[in-house]
């Protein structure tokens, strides 16, 4: 496939630095005209603002690190390098997830992956908007056939959480923690999420996308979050790294998981949550169709339910049927 001149431009100007359109114009084969018009719809395509310097050139405002579906596939080790069957890497979808679904409708292989650069509707839980911007965080699905039954996967993300949680400690956000069912927090800010889409036979083989949304760099596009959040860049002590390696870890450390929950459920993950849970023991409220309920928060169950005392009872509460919020926030 031809790249379009307007994503080879971007890439000549993601290092941040002057080039002159004379040097843009004979490495895309075209004219200086053309890449002054190139230029002026990078901010409509893809919200880029370029500094255009008399004698100088053009830059970027920031550098961009973009991603490449070679490099991150190199850094996998061999037994998920055999599980992924391919990359799709696009410059803009409306979201991964609603992409790789429509894809395994039409039979795509197990361990396919999909990257966007942007969203333009990128979806949370509840079908809550997730920002986007381009060139910025990491917007990433998964297919995984199991040949579980939909309903056995409950636990599923809990432990694509574990996933992620691993690749940020990794990275060294060591103070990274997990709120059920499938936020993951530093400092009480979100600083990643997931959204699982289940298909399936009621008895099995069942199918899930499996979607990542994690904040590494995020824009002015952020002041329109209404919670509290973070990324990456502002978090001490996270290593230097590329998108690129973030990504590769993360496909490395959701693969380990979905096997191993695929053989042995979510028992063996558990102590892992619970180390990591941060509303272990709190007083909480959880909110469903039927209300509120305030309680201790006592945990999960090997079927990834909250367990919340309440009254000397305890009550078990499923993903999807509730939100959680610490008492009186």
């Amino acid at each position: 496939m031809v790249m379009p001149t307007r994503i080879r431009l971007l890439q000549l100007l993601a290092d941040g630095r002057f080039h002159s359109g004379e040097s843009l114009a004979v490495a895309l084969g075209v004219s200086r005209a053309a890449i002054w018009k190139q230029v002026r719809q990078l901010r409509d395509a893809f919200g880029q603002d370029v500094h255009a310097v008399r004698g100088r050139g053009y830059r970027l405002a920031r550098p961009l690190d973009l991603l490449d579906s070679e490099r991150i596939s190199a850094q996998f080790s061999d037994e998920t390098g055999a599980q992924i069957s391919v990359i799709h890497l696009h410059q803009s979808l409306d979201s991964t997830n609603s992409w790789l679904m429509e894809q395994a409708r039409k039979g795509a292989a197990n361990g396919t992956v999909c990257l966007a650069e942007q969203q333009s509707a990128g979806r949370g839980r509840h079908g809550r908007r997730w920002i986007s911007p381009y060139g910025s965080n990491v917007y990433l699905s998964l297919l995984w056939r199991f040949e579980l039954a939909p309903m056995r996967l409950s636990g599923l993300s809990l432990a694509a959480g574990i996933a992620v949680l691993r690749t940020l400690r990794e990275f060294g956000a060591v103070e990274a923690g997990l709120k059920w069912p499938n936020d993951i927090l530093w400092q009480q800010k979100k600083l990643a999420g997931l959204l699982l889409e289940v298909s399936g036979e009621s008895e099995g083989p069942a199918q899930v996308v499996l979607g990542v949304g994690l904040n590494t760099h995020m824009d002015e596009q952020g002041a329109v979050i209404d919670q509290p959040w973070t990324d990456l860049r502002s978090i001490a002590g996270v290593r230097p790294h590329t998108r690129n390696e973030l990504v590769a870890s993360l496909i490395e450390n959701l693969v380990r998981v979905a096997n191993l929950y695929a053989s042995e459920g979510l028992q063996p993950l558990m102590q892992e949550w619970h180390d990591a849970d941060l509303m272990l023991g709190r007083q909480v409220v959880v909110r469903n169709a039927r209300g509120a309920i305030q309680g201790q928060h006592r945990g999960i169950d090997e079927n990834g339910a909250l367990l919340l005392a309440v009254e000397g009872d305890i009550r078990s509460f499923h993903a999807g049927e509730v939100s959680l919020r610490s008492e009186g926030s």
